[in-house]
């Protein structure tokens, strides 16, 4: 003892050695004394049959065929970016090794001291145990039913803590780099988790001994199977089918060409807004966030407030399009404003452009303004898209020189395989999107479940390679759409600064992929008159919220905001869906309305179509 306690070297002993025994302790007396019976020991040596030979038949699929593992799917792409991670912390330093060793085991002595010993000899908690780090990956109760269990979590989050404290601290980075190191290190630290192990994760070795290892067999199943697609799976892909579950708006396919298709959605009023409404969606992504099911479409619900809608269904790219560059989507969309306005006799149309299809929308109006061709565009509207990437946020970290040599070399055939942007896109939120769903299909075997959204976000889409690393070189790394000049689409200089067009844009305040901070930026580039609206939620909730789901809100403001700080201090707050407001917004363009007849009922009399709508461009692989 010492006077100010008991001695700091005793209790670093102490500790480790209360630790010992409660790890290796039973999880409870009835395990300990329950006996194996034949029957069980026969399930447990069938189980582990199972497993081997099933990862034996798969490592003989991939002896026969070794191009079948998906690069994005190969361990050693994630070990050299360890690697790399590794050689840049400062984790040799002794005197930060003596401070994260002198302050673990103060952690282990809190932690442990809210246990005693039970009847049965075993170490309980004395109540509810207090524990100085939550996180919702051990919010289960056997994470702290059991001091080991307690022990490994916590000092798990404390020493993710400290790592990341690290690079803050780092000297001799630019910011640039500094952000990297921090997305690098959240990623690997997540992969850590010992939620993500077997042994260490309570509610799973208890799931293991209830199923006596079924629980591991069917996970050995759902793993093999995503290896063997090169694709995590969220959901399951069997319950949802196009054009009857999903994407089920009624419409037809007006007009094609190699990039895209167009579809025309059937009226559901007798009246229509004469000018009529085309959206951009990404080309990242299939077309149907916007028209999941019927309460969820953005795109029913609009065909009920009488707009007139034609929806652009991106073509998933192939080797064909190898040459395809961001010319030809501009090109793309003025073709489908051009093709509506024949189509329907009307001078101009109103347009969306969700995502990087907004990016190009920018280009697309600064290339009509520059060509003396601005009316072609009644109005324009921003779903969380960005034309100004300085505040792009983590995605940053994916286009320095090695992040765009290593995207080239997986475009060999001219196009980037999609699977590869989905496994780029979950790694932006890797608890949620990946190490979630390892744990529950991988580990404790439960099912998929039929969810709409998460099925939508696996149906990826081929990107042409050039276009892609133009994007990810010029716009993200460059910033050179906010350049006057800087850039020229089908021969011509591009401009936003000349761009009138009436705007809205609405950003996602909890937004990851386009940060509302960057999706602001527009504001300072264009000319004409703009409404910017903050949508609750983030770059799919916060578009995708249908006024009946009554969820969420979203901010006004009808000052000059100079800043989104500014536009946060003096917003107005309505609770619920923004889409009313832009529905009021949009009338407000241009309120004559005509009667929903002739070509604005797509596939009548004397109209010649090319098929119901989803069409077969958004089923393309």
């Amino acid at each position: 003892m010492t006077e100010d306690g008991p001695d700091p070297f005793t209790n670093m002993f102490e500790a480790p050695a209360k630790f010992a025994r409660a790890l290796f302790a039973p999880m409870s007396a009835a395990n300990a004394n329950a006996p194996l019976r034949p029957e069980d020991m026969q399930h447990w040596a069938e189980v582990g049959t199972k497993l081997q030979s099933m990862w034996m038949e798969y490592q003989a699929e991939q002896m026969a065929n070794p191009q079948a593992l998906a690069p994005y799917f190969d361990p050693s792409r994630w070990m050299r970016m360890a690697e790399d991670w590794y050689r840049q912390m400062p984790i040799a330093d002794p005197a930060q090794q003596q401070a994260l060793m002198q302050e673990g085991m103060a952690l282990w002595q809190q932690v442990l001291g809210q246990y005693g010993l039970g009847a049965d000899g075993q170490p309980v908690a004395e109540g509810e145990p207090d524990l100085p780090r939550k996180d919702r990956r051990f919010a289960d109760p056997r994470w702290r039913a059991h001091p080991a269990y307690a022990l490994i979590h916590q000092t798990y989050l404390f020493l993710a803590e400290r790592v990341a404290e690290m690079v803050d601290r780092m000297e001799g980075l630019s910011d640039d780099k500094r952000e990297q190191l921090r997305f690098t290190t959240r990623a690997i630290t997540e992969a850590a988790s010992p939620s993500n192990f077997p042994l260490l994760n309570p509610v799973v070795m208890e799931r293991t001994l209830e199923t006596r290892g079924d629980n591991l067999v069917k996970g050995m199943e759902h793993l093999l199977a995503d290896l063997r697609r090169g694709q995590l799976s969220h959901t399951d892909a069997s319950a949802f089918t196009l054009g009857e579950n999903i994407a089920v708006t009624p419409g037809k396919v007006v007009h094609e060409t190699p990039l895209y298709q167009l579809i025309q959605y059937s009226p559901a009023t007798e009246e229509a807004m004469a000018t009529p409404l085309v959206i951009f969606p990404p080309w990242i992504n299939r077309f149907y966030i916007l028209d999941l099911n019927a309460k969820k479409s953005f795109v029913r619900w609009a065909v009920d407030q009488g707009v007139t809608v034609f929806m652009v269904s991106w073509k998933s790219a192939d080797a064909s399009m190898k040459d395809v560059i961001w010319d030809d989507y501009v090109r793309g969309q003025i073709d489908a404003i051009d093709h509506i306005r024949e189509r329907l006799d009307v001078k101009s149309v109103h347009t969306i452009g969700y995502c990087v299809a907004g990016t190009t929308l920018a280009a697309t109006l600064a290339l009509l303004h520059r060509r003396g061709e601005q009316d072609k565009v009644k109005s324009a509207t921003f779903f969380t898209a960005q034309v100004d990437f300085e505040k792009a946020g983590e995605l940053l970290n994916f286009v320095d020189d090695n992040q765009l040599g290593m995207v080239k070399a997986m475009s060999a055939d001219g196009y980037l395989d999609g699977r590869y942007m989905a496994a780029t896109f979950n790694l932006l939120r890797g608890t949620d999107l990946i190490w979630n769903y390892v744990v529950n299909n991988y580990l404790l075997g439960e099912d998929y479940p039929a969810f709409d959204l998460l099925h939508w976000n696996g149906d990826v889409t081929n990107l042409p390679a050039k276009w892609h690393q133009q994007y990810l070189r010029d716009l993200y790394r460059d910033n050179k759409l906010v350049e006057a000049d800087a850039l020229s689409v089908d021969n011509t200089p591009i401009d936003l600064g000349i761009v009138e067009t009436p705007t809205y844009v609405q950003a996602g305040k909890e937004d990851h992929i386009a940060p509302a901070e960057s999706v602001w930026k527009i504001t300072e580039h264009f000319k004409g008159p703009l409404k910017f609206v903050l949508a609750g939620s983030g770059h799919i909730a916060g578009v995708v919220n249908p006024p009946e789901a009554g969820k969420y809100q979203y901010w006004t403001n009808d000052g000059a905001p100079r800043s989104l700080a500014e536009f946060r201090e003096g917003a107005e707050e309505h609770p619920g869906s923004w889409w009313p407001d832009w529905v009021d917004w949009l009338r407000a363009q241009d309120g004559e309305t005509v009667p929903a007849k002739g070509k604005r009922k797509p596939g009548g009399r004397g109209d010649k179509v090319i098929e119901d709508a989803p069409g077969r461009y958004v089923a393309t692989r």
